[in-house]
């Protein structure tokens, strides 16, 4: 297995032979095995050792272990204590996703001190078959069926070839110790049964089973490439990245054969599990929106908006009279001039003798009006906004220049005609916004 592991390694996993890693070990076989193989490979790596504190003197007993271990293979460790059972109730987890969540969060934190770019862990293939059949029995799509990722930006895997055999007779080989963790053996929990119950019989059933879903899983991975290859053409094809999203044009969605099927692949990556509500939301009225956990898509006209979820900022800002500049939620100058000159859409010119202190900042509310410069007449704010064609998205972020209940200034779009310089003005502001 040394042998094969060195060529894998030099193949598939260059990095690992060039820059420092951090190898994740709980003490047991697998990782253990992994630590061996790399030292004798001549990877460099550091050792990260996580205590759940679940199994009270065993947990202690895997963390001596890892340390010792360190030792021997004269590698720096890094450990870390935490209190599960508290993080599985604030946050209302099991503990499995509890377990999961705090090492990668820790995993990460520990990387970013020490300047080491990827993490590795010990998946091996009965892992990777164990994935499979766990995501097939939940209902999964293709992405789901390829199992466990060989590479990510950050974490490599490279057991994932090997099987628990293989790794299992290196151990005894090399004459290797390791640590059992009994709660494994405990099938209440999903993996465990089906890696003691369903594995074995599929392993009988056909005695090449595992070898044969390497082949598939390899399969898989491929088509799972070809498609996420043709969704990144469609992509660039139908999202318009705009300054405050993504635009995505209905039209070339309708197009789509299956509609939902593109939805999901286009759209999955954003946090969306609702498809039905999209698939209505493309053809319902503006305005209309869909959330995830993370973003939201919202209907405008002929396109669909999608942006990240941003905390609503309702604030009311206060500028006194007096004041030269403005800080939050931009920073404005405010100066008085003789006379007009430089002009663009982030300065304005006032009278000031038209204002009413304190002057506020704020978002649009629905039932606001002005009267625009050049034009007779109070309109509507959201009319304004329809006039020129301007989304959603940008309407909620849009903030008002205000003199008591009046609007001054429809921040670098438009101003309002009462509070324009004129040829009876005898002191003009001066409002700079810098982006």
């Amino acid at each position: 297995m040394l042998t094969e592991f060195k060529t894998h390694i030099k193949n598939n996993f260059s990095n690992l032979l060039e820059s420092k890693c951090i190898l994740a070990c709980s003490g047991g076989l697998d990782s253990v095995v992994l630590a061996h193989l790399f030292n004798v490979a001549g990877v460099d790596f550091d050792i990260a050792h996580c205590n759940f504190q679940l199994r009270g003197s065993e947990s202690d007993g895997d963390e001596q272990f890892v340390r010792t271990l360190a030792i021997g293979l004269t590698k720096k460790i890094h450990v870390t204590k935490f209190d599960t059972n508290s993080y599985v109730l604030n946050n209302k987890v099991n503990i499995q996703v509890a377990a999961r969540e705090l090492r990668y969060a820790w995993f990460a934190e520990i990387m970013q001190e020490n300047g080491i770019d990827t993490l590795v862990t010990a998946h091996h293939a009965d892992d990777n078959l164990e994935t499979f059949v766990i995501n097939l029995s939940r209902g999964t799509g293709i992405e789901g069926l390829t199992g466990i990722p060989e590479k990510t930006d950050t974490i490599s895997r490279p057991l994932l070839p090997f099987s628990r055999t293989q790794i299992l007779e290196y151990a005894e080989a090399e004459n290797l110790t390791w640590r059992e963790d009994k709660s494994n053996n405990d099938t209440k929990y999903l993996r465990n049964k089906i890696r003691q119950e369903i594995i074995p019989l599929l392993k009988e059933l056909h005695p090449t089973f595992l070898d044969n879903f390497n082949k598939t899983s390899s399969y898989l991975s491929d088509s799972n490439q070809l498609l996420n290859n043709h969704v990144e053409l469609l992509r660039s094809r139908c999202f318009e990245s705009t300054a405050d999203g993504i635009r995505i044009s209905i039209a070339e969605l309708m197009v789509l054969r299956p509609l939902k099927g593109y939805l999901h692949a286009l759209l999955k990556d954003y946090g969306f599990t609702a498809w039905d509500d999209i698939e209505k939301l493309l053809e319902g009225i503006s305005g209309k929106e869909v959330r995830s956990k993370t973003h939201r898509l919202l209907k405008d006209r002929e396109y669909l908006l999608l942006a990240e979820l941003q905390h609503e900022d309702h604030a009311q800002y206060v500028i006194q009279e007096g004041q030269s500049e403005v800080e939050i939620p931009f920073y404005m100058d405010i100066t008085e001039v003789a006379e007009l000159k430089e002009v663009g859409k982030n300065i304005l010119y006032l009278d000031k003798v038209t204002l009413n202190y304190p002057l506020t900042v704020r978002k649009w509310e629905k039932g606001d009006y002005f009267y625009p410069f050049g034009m007779s007449g109070k309109k509507k704010l959201s009319k304004y906004f329809k006039d020129e064609k301007i989304d959603v998205l940008s309407k909620e972020k849009q903030w008002l220049l205000c003199s008591g209940d009046a609007i001054v200034w429809v921040i670098g779009k438009r101003a309002d005609q009462r509070f324009s310089v004129t040829t009876k003005t005898k002191q003009i502001l001066k409002l700079t916004i810098h982006e």
